[in-house]
């Protein structure tokens, strides 16, 4: 297959760790994202390995029993180990304090513990047959301190350490879920809720299995995910994964449907906010999008965005042997030594690797057929920007070249992303000037993401190279510019001047004077002093661009100088005199300027009559003709005398 059949791969660097060959367990910390080798015999050997060197730890406990849990809290601070279903083990790793084992059992009687969680470096609840217990780790003291319990019914539990929620299954069926979350120090009890099963022909009753069920933050909302598996005798025996979202407050409601439209074995992962759903038969993978909307299907009803792939195939190396392809990971899902862990980890601990799922974006292009759909799709991605270019330029050029209203539909859902940012970021700013309001909370800086494509983007990337090319006919070049520029006004983004340059650029390569004089006639290309300077340049090749550019500079008001600039170049001093003198900067102009342009036309009349000008001027502001040193005027004066005498000078008025 080739690369671009794949867009889902396994990270280029996983975590290495013994297999399962050489130790007797292997576990996962979901909180830390670490993986526990233990080995027993004697004393217990413990190698923990996490997704940054730093994370890595090696020690010995003593052996007092098959461990059934162990996990660091957060910050490899406090070690807790399960041994028995009545207490939990506790080791230091604090510089400073004694590596001494301590033990707290469960408050409640008869109950086994199923589990633990850390909240936090020193908070950690245990989940237990009949409820949960809150308590607070006091390492200084080698003991815990209860801060809350809650009786209930625990069939089995999950955990979504993102959002510290842990969720319960509770009653003889399992569907009823109670969720509970923690912050510092605090539990708060969310309302519960229950997971509709399939129906089933009497007498058989269906449980809830905790296979079915995952949780994870999608889009900065909490979800509960549960496989559905539809009995062969409905109307729709399809698979389907049920989405619920799961609010800190109000009650937990029914969302999203991701139809599978196949059955079997399966198992989920969350990439990049896209819901990861592998098939262990047909050993592929499919993806879905809870943000994009099918239009013939009911509401956040959701087909797969792209078809069925694998996995992209990964090497082990093995010594002396060369290397053994995993050609598809989920083959092994539902084994023994293949495991999936939310929200997007795969692990063999067989072979002793840990792997970060990862979604390849350029394949994607040539996948999904429909560009605002592609778009949509990609600017939600985290790593999208030179792929959404890439999709611009594709879109542009050669045969995948797509219609002009295709085009405005991208530029647009490009150019609101943009404008968002920009507006978002205005109000930082403005909040950050006005300063703190009483009882508000402080601003964070909006993040650019890859998803905002700004006019630098678009001309560097994409634009820049398109308007040279050859095989496309000038009229589509000149209306994809146009296209831009209509939607960034669309949406009141200033355009910026070499937009503006690129559009004039071309219509002059193709000599299309009339439609330039249009255009700036109709002030579809806005003025600009940028853009005048280049009307400027332009006068050889089309004459009538110096008198655009002369107009643009006088509406722009703002431009005196470049005015004056541009018609003493051309030696109209005279007409530079004029208009200063209309916009009523004559006196404050200089006066070495003017007569060095005068000299320059070798035209004797225009000299006498601008030196004459300047003499008057002196007069009227400081009572005498003559000019002051720092006018630097001497040569002029010089000049003056040689052509039309002394005497001609002006002469000081006298009282």
């Amino acid at each position: 297959m080739s690369e671009e059949h794949y867009y889902l791969e396994l990270c280029e660097n996983p975590v290495q760790f013994e297999n399962a060959s050489s130790v007797n367990n292997v576990f996962f910390d979901e909180a830390n994202k670490q993986v526990f080798a233990v080995r027993s015999g004697g004393a217990t050997g413990v190698v923990v390995k996490g997704p940054e060197d730093k994370s890595s730890v090696a020690f010995r406990m003593d052996d007092k029993g098959e461990v059934k849990c162990i996990k660091f809290s957060i910050g490899n601070k406090i070690l807790a180990v399960q041994r028995t279903p009545k207490s939990v083990d506790f080791i230091n790793f604090i510089p400073d304090y004694p590596h001494l084992e301590f033990s707290q059992e469960c408050k409640m009687k008869n109950a086994s513990i199923l589990g633990f969680c850390w909240t936090n470096w020193n908070e950690i609840v245990f989940i237990t047959d009949q409820g949960i217990e809150f308590y607070q780790v006091l390492p200084d003291k080698r003991s815990l301190k209860l801060l809350k319990s809650q009786s209930i019914n625990v069939n089995w539990y999950m955990y979504c350490p993102e959002t510290a929620v842990i969720l319960l299954s509770t009653t003889f069926q399992g569907n009823v879920l109670q969720p509970f979350a923690f912050k510092s120090g605090t539990m708060s009890k969310m309302s519960k809720f229950e997971i509709e099963l399939p129906v089933v022909p009497k007498p058989a009753k269906l449980n809830l299995s905790e296979r079915d069920i995952a949780v994870a933050n999608i889009y900065g909302q909490l979800y509960v995910m549960y496989l559905k598996h539809h009995s062969r005798t409905t109307d729709s025996p399809c698979a389907e994964v049920i989405l619920y979202q799961l609010p800190r407050e109000g009650s937990c409601k029914k969302t999203n449907v991701l139809k599978l439209n196949t059955t079997g074995k399966f198992a989920l992962n969350v990439v990049d906010n896209l819901v990861v759903v592998h098939h262990q038969s047909t050993q592929t993978s499919i993806i879905f999008d809870i943000k994009l909307r099918e239009p013939d299907c009911a509401l956040n009803v959701h087909q797969p965005v792209l078809p069925p792939r694998s996995i992209h195939p990964y090497r082990i190396p093995l010594t002396g042997i060369g290397y053994l392809e995993l050609l598809y990971v989920c083959t092994l899902i539902d084994s023994s030594s293949w495991s999936v862990f939310q929200p997007d980890i795969i692990i063999s601990a067989s072979e002793g690797y840990q792997w970060y799922l990862q979604v390849k974006l350029p394949p994607t292009v040539n996948l999904l057929q429909d560009k605002g759909k592609l778009i949509d799709f990609l600017l939600r991605r985290r790593d999208c920007k030179m792929v959404i270019l890439s999709v611009c330029s594709q879109m542009l050029n050669g045969e995948d070249k797509g219609s002009l209203p295709v085009v405005a539909t991208v530029f647009d859902k490009l150019n609101q992303v943009f404008k968002e940012y920009l507006e978002a970021e205005q109000t930082y700013t403005v909040a950050m000037e006005s300063g703190p309001s009483r009882g508000s909370t402080a601003r964070e800086r909006p993040v650019r993401t890859q998803a905002v494509i700004d006019q630098s983007d678009m001309y560097t990337h994409v634009l820049s190279s398109f308007t040279e090319k050859k095989d496309v006919s000038h009229k589509f070049i000149i209306a994809v510019l146009m296209e831009y520029i209509r939607s960034l006004n669309q949406v009141q983004i200033t355009v910026q001047h070499y937009l503006y340059e690129l559009v004039i650029k071309t219509l002059v390569h193709h000599s299309l004077f009339y439609m330039l004089h249009q255009f700036l006639q109709y002030h579809v290309l806005s003025d600009s002093k940028p853009l005048a300077c280049l009307l400027l340049s332009l006068e050889g090749t089309y004459p009538a661009a110096h008198q655009l550019s002369l107009d643009m500079l006088k509406r722009l008001s703002t431009a005196n100088d470049e005015i004056v600039e541009v018609l003493l170049s051309k030696q109209q001093v005279l007409g530079a005199l004029r208009f200063i003198r209309s916009v009523g900067g004559n006196d404050n102009i200089s006066a070495r300027k003017f007569l060095d342009a005068a000299l320059q036309t070798a035209d004797q009349m225009l000299f006498y009559t601008i030196f004459r000008f300047f003499e008057q001027r002196n007069l009227r502001l400081r009572g005498s003709p003559s000019f002051n040193p720092g006018e630097h005027c001497e040569e002029h004066v010089v000049y003056f005398k040689q052509v039309f005498g002394e005497q001609a000078l002006m002469k000081q008025a006298t009282v």
